[in-house]
């Protein structure tokens, strides 16, 4: 792992400890990490898959909307928060690397460090119930 800054590494600590799937990623949108959660949704293990840059994370998990139309990469939450250092949320559907289609729901918030700098942004997500 390349050197981050401290508040990388924290919220990369506490996403291992989590049940729930977390994502991480810098400033330019790479993906540095993702935890067990999220690679049981996913279909694949973060070892296995590595640091990605955003437009090969963003769509190699195929998000649609209600209607099954894919979604940009900017109208993702963890995008969206990355280009306006702001929380975001929303609900949409995913292929598994697998095949499998899951609805999830996300949230992602900025990772602004105490000089007010951000170094990165964070989503947690789970499975939605509502169909």
């Amino acid at each position: 792992m390349p050197a981050y800054e401290i508040e990388i590494i924290l919220n990369r600590q506490l996403a291992d400890c989590l049940s729930i799937p977390v994502f991480i990623t810098d400033t330019m949108g790479n993906l540095i990490f993702y935890n067990e959660p999220a690679e049981e949704i996913f279909g694949k293990r973060f070892e296995d898959t590595g640091e990605m840059p955003v437009e090969q994370w963003s769509t190699m998990f195929r998000p649609v909307d209600e209607a099954g139309i894919r979604l940009p990469p900017d109208e993702l939450p963890l995008v969206k928060t990355l280009q306006n250092a702001t929380p975001h949320h929303k609900t949409f559907w995913i292929e598994s690397l697998q095949g499998k289609n899951q609805k999830i729901s996300v949230t992602s918030y900025p990772i602004i460090g105490r000089t007010g700098v951000m170094s990165g942004a964070v989503a947690i997500f789970w499975k939605s119930n509502d169909e």
